[in-house]
């Protein structure tokens, strides 16, 4: 009998800029030998490490109470989990948000069962605005994501994407035109049954 990975917690960036024809995204391929969603098109992210300590970004009091709702008792702290999204930003993409930059957290997903990996994904909106490094200079990047470029969002969603990935970016397009806040969703896969909330 095969028994599922333990589900880690792992925070993601959606970097965005404005232009002129509409907002684009950062996003970049994973390795065609990578063990979890090989070849897709995904944002920069991770999973959290003991050492994301979270001196620098900032969410607002209502984005550091929605991270903590629905939570059991050893999860990350916000600071951890804003800590980790930006380390991972900078590791993928070499780019840095300057100290104090303010990140939304937007969408939230459990990995389903069955999969070689599972993760308790946060995911962040940023704005390019907020940059501490020039926003086209990948030079500083790891080797974890290739084919890192800008792309509009309905462009985007033409790339090989994960499932969860389509989703958030729907949601994305959605805020950036300036849709109400309707709390924060979140595909619930821990257990056995899939259940969609919404964090108020």
């Amino acid at each position: 009998m095969t028994v599922d990975p333990a589900i880690r917690s792992a925070a993601t960036v959606i970097l965005w800029r404005a232009r002129p024809a509409g907002a684009q995204v950062l996003m970049g391929m994973r390795g065609a030998a990578a063990v979890f969603m090989p070849s897709k098109y995904v944002f920069p992210g991770g999973a959290v490490d003991a050492g994301d300590d979270g001196a620098e970004p900032t969410v607002s009091a209502r984005c550091a109470a929605r991270l903590g709702a629905l939570c059991g008792p050893g999860a990350p702290a916000p600071g951890m989990l804003t800590g980790a999204a930006l380390r991972e930003l900078r590791e993928e993409t070499g780019l840095r948000m300057a100290a104090g930059a303010r990140l939304r957290f937007v969408f939230r997903a459990i990995t389903p069962p069955g999969r070689t990996r599972r993760f308790d994904a946060r995911f962040f909106l940023a704005d390019a605005a907020d940059l501490a490094s020039p926003e086209e200079d990948f030079s500083a990047a790891e080797d974890e994501l290739s084919h890192l470029h800008w792309i509009g969002l309905a462009e985007a969603r033409a790339l090989d994407l994960p499932f969860i990935t389509e989703v958030v970016l729907a949601e994305v397009s959605a805020l950036l035109r300036g849709a109400p806040d309707q709390g924060v969703p979140f595909f619930d896969n821990s257990g056995n049954t899939p259940m969609f909330r919404r964090i108020a």
